[in-house]
């Protein structure tokens, strides 16, 4: 056989091999930006036929409005310096549908090492994407569920504890007042002990949900703080405010007639609030101020329950004396 023959029947089986593959070969002409070749698989994949494929207008132009300047831009400069390359896009089926393509590129010089053209393989990648957006959206999901309490459906003490963060930092700097409040069902070891767990359950679902409807501002921010224990958190709240919040919080509960007739307060569900105001120090930590106005929870509740205390603090004495920092 001669060279020439030989020559001619090898490219016929780089050609099949090629056609036989579920990638999709192309090339195109650096100098004229046209398709000196595209596999008859896009066809298949795209639906448009090979002799629709003319220059580098039609690759562009069957892509993803959205994805169009950022993939053209980046695989144009990266040709031009010569580094292969690879891009994700969604390509345009000829029925109107989209098709998630990963465009695999290998750049090719001529003997000055100037580009001379672009060949590469086109690769259907729509279930891997899929994929990769069922993993993204689940890890949302659990991200979310980390911060949710699992029974109320409201945020736990772990997003409690971050938000508490975050706003008592924001006071720092913007020495803006700062309240919280912790509120507690009062006898609710007797509710549970005499209408049982599921009621139990039941009747703290619908407390988050009250408390959800009476903290309606944008940054208004409640969590279950554990047991039968809820807390707000009240960025820029001047104590004047605070106390109506909470005093619309323990009438949003009795305005549910939970009946409670193991209750000393009262036949129905009551709730017992501490809150505080202050702005905080530099330096300092929120810890101590949760630790005071815990105290006035427990002072509401010792005080005869259904109603609220509040305290206004002073920083620094916050952090120097505990107990004493509330006047």
């Amino acid at each position: 056989m001669s060279d020439t023959n030989k020559a001619v029947t090898d490219s016929a089986v780089y050609k099949t091999l090629l056609e036989s593959t579920k990638a999709i070969p192309w090339k195109i002409d650096w100098k004229t930006m046209t398709f000196a070749y595209i596999g008859p698989q896009i066809e298949t994949l795209l639906g448009w036929t090979q002799d629709s494929w003319i220059s580098a207008n039609d690759w562009a132009e069957r892509m993803h409005a959205e994805d169009r300047d950022r993939v053209v831009n980046f695989c144009v400069s990266q040709s031009q310096s010569g580094i292969d390359h690879e891009a994700d896009y969604r390509a345009l089926t000829k029925d109107g549908r989209y098709v998630w393509i990963r465009d695999v590129v290998h750049v090719m010089r001529d003997a000055n090492g100037e580009v001379d053209s672009l060949i590469g393989f086109m690769f259907d990648i729509s279930e891997r994407k899929q994929t990769e957006e069922q993993l993204i959206r689940l890890q949302k999901e659990l991200e979310e569920y980390s911060y949710k309490d699992g029974l109320t459906g409201i945020n736990n003490r772990r997003m409690f504890d971050s938000i508490m963060d975050i706003e008592w930092a924001n006071a720092q700097r913007t020495q803006r007042p700062l309240s919280l409040i912790l509120l507690d069902i009062d006898f609710f070891k007797q509710y549970n002990d005499h209408y049982g767990h599921i009621r139990g359950d039941d009747c703290l679902k619908r407390v988050g949900q009250a408390l959800t409807q009476a903290a309606t501002r944008p940054r208004d921010f409640l969590a279950r703080f554990g047991g039968e224990e809820f807390v707000l958190v009240l960025p820029e709240t001047d104590e004047k405010s605070a106390k109506k919040i909470a005093e619309r919080c323990r009438r949003a509960i009795r305005k549910q007639q939970i009946v409670h007739e193991h209750s000393t307060v009262a036949q129905i569900l009551t709730i017992s609030l501490g809150v505080g105001t202050l702005i905080p120090a530099p330096h300092s930590a929120p810890l101590a101020f949760i630790d005071a106005v815990d105290r006035l929870l427990y002072k509401a509740k010792q005080g005869g329950r259904d109603r609220l205390e509040y305290a206004r603090c002073l920083p620094d004495q916050l952090i120097l004396r505990g107990d004493q920092a509330f006047l």
